[in-house]
C-alpha cells in the first residue's frame, strides 16, 4: 500500500474519533474502533497491505531522539514501551507523525503531552496497531491466520535495524536531554 493512501486511511479513522483522536489513555478512546470500521470496509488483501506498511511506518520511528523523547515524556520507555509509542504515535496523523520523526522535540507542543507533563491523564502510545488491523480482518473473512501469513510472507525479506537510528545518549542525562529536547526537557525536568 502506498503510503498516501495509509495516511489517507488513519485520517478517515481520526476524523470519524473527531476531538478525541489525539489522546489513547480514556478507557473508551474511539480511535481504534474508527481504525477498525475504516480498515473494514476494504478487501481483505487491501487490510494486509496497510499492516505491512503500518510496520513500514513505525520502524521509520526507530530513531534514539525519538525513543530518548519518549523516554522523558513517559518517565521511562523500554522496547515495548517504544513499540507502543510509535504505533500511537502514527494514530496521530501523518504531520505529527513527521514532524516528530524530523525533530522530537516537536512533540512538547502537543496538548497531550503538555498534559502529561503537568501529572494530568494523557497518552501518546498505544499497545499495538495489530489489534484494529487483526478485527477489521476478522469481520471479514472469520479469521486472522491468513492476515497473520500474508503479512509475515510480505516483510520476511526485509531488513530490520538491529539498532534505532540516529544520535544516541543517555536518556536520564537531564543535561544531554536539554541540549538535545530542550522544550521537552523544560516540561519533564524543570
Amino acid at each position: 500500500m502506498e503510503s498516501n493512501e495509509w495516511w489517507h486511511l488513519v485520517e478517515r479513522a481520526r476524523d470519524a474519533a473527531g476531538d478525541r483522536a489525539d489522546d489513547r489513555n480514556p478507557p473508551d478512546d474511539p480511535l481504534p474502533g474508527a481504525l477498525t470500521d475504516v480498515l473494514a470496509t476494504l478487501e481483505p488483501v487491501r487490510i494486509a497491505a496497510f499492516a505491512v506498511t503500518a510496520a513500514d511506518v513505525t520502524r521509520s520511528a526507530y530513531r534514539w531522539p525519538l525513543w530518548n523523547a519518549a523516554y522523558l515524556i513517559e518517565g521511562g520507555c523500554g522496547d515495548d514501551g517504544f513499540m507502543d509509542f510509535r504505533d500511537g504515535l502514527a494514530l496521530l496523523g501523518r504531520e505529527t507523525f513527521t514532524r516528530a520523526v524530523a525533530d522530537p522535540d516537536t512533540l512538547a507542543a502537543l496538548p497531550v503531552v503538555i498534559r502529561m507533563s503537568r501529572g494530568e491523564r494523557g497518552w501518546i502510545g498505544y499497545e499495538s496497531l495489530n489489534a484494529p488491523i487483526s478485527e477489521a480482518y476478522r469481520r471479514l473473512r472469520g479469521e486472522r491466520a491468513s492476515l497473520d501469513a500474508a503479512v509475515e510472507a510480505a516483510l520476511r525479506d526485509r531488513i530490520r535495524p538491529a539498532d534505532p537510528a540516529g544520535e544516541s545518549w543517555d536518556a536520564e542525562d537531564a543535561a544531554a536531554n536539554r541540549r538535545h529536547l530542550p522544550r521537552l526537557a523544560a516540561l519533564f525536568q524543570d
